[in-house]
């Protein structure tokens, strides 16, 4: 009985480490993708990424808690995790949401990588300021809600592509919206520490480095 009563809304489905394993690869995928096209990125980016950042941090010091910013922080933090929900609501899921996650790790891994190519070195301890926080934050709750969302996508493509034949009714249930919840804790969490700690923490890279 206390065995059924722990099980009863798990956060995963039982047969989710394949999926998850899956889409790990994808994520990779991903990674692998920005690294070898941020190779191709011309010199003359560092100068420009440079001058970003530095008015970056200069306008971040006048505006790091302005409603903008805070807009700004809530979408790049629920943009990812949110859309990996809410196609496990549609069949077209099955497809999108391993483009999603290679879409992820690619943008991400593209990025850091710029970085590094235009500070060296000290391109990665830059990085880690801008989009340490972000990752450590935003991969678990993705992967938390891509794995689940993934197999219900399947199943409603099932359904949907069935032709006639006898399926399994999709189910969501309380620990659909468990899950939803708790990212959602985590993600506004944060975006709070990412809005008070980020501009400092960039700024002081950025006088170390520049």
């Amino acid at each position: 009985m206390n065995g059924n009563r722990r099980s009863k809304y798990p956060l995963f489905p039982a047969p989710s480490l394949p999926r998850l394993l899956l889409l790990a690869l994808f994520f990779l995928a991903g990674v692998i993708l920005g690294q070898v096209l941020a190779g191709r990125v011309p010199a003359e980016t560092g100068t420009e990424l440079n001058r970003y950042l530095e008015d970056y941090v200069q306008l971040n010091g006048q505006t790091g808690r302005s409603a903008t910013a805070a807009l700004s922080a809530v979408v790049i933090y629920f943009r990812y995790p949110l859309l990996a929900f809410l196609l496990g609501f549609a069949s077209i899921g099955v497809v999108l949401l391993p483009c999603v996650t290679v879409a992820y790790g690619f943008f991400l891994s593209f990025s850091v990588c710029c970085f590094t190519a235009a500070f060296g070195p000290d391109g990665v301890l830059l990085a880690l300021a801008v989009f340490g926080l972000r990752c450590a934050v935003t991969l678990p709750c993705y992967f938390l809600l891509a794995v689940p969302s993934w197999g219900t996508s399947a199943a409603l493509a099932a359904v949907s592509f069935g032709k006639g034949r006898r399926c399994a009714p999709v189910t969501y249930g309380r620990a659909c919206w468990l899950r939803l919840g708790l990212s959602a804790a985590v993600l506004l969490a944060g975006v709070c520490v990412d809005l008070l700690l980020s501009p400092a923490l960039l700024g002081m890279m950025l006088e170390r480095i520049l």
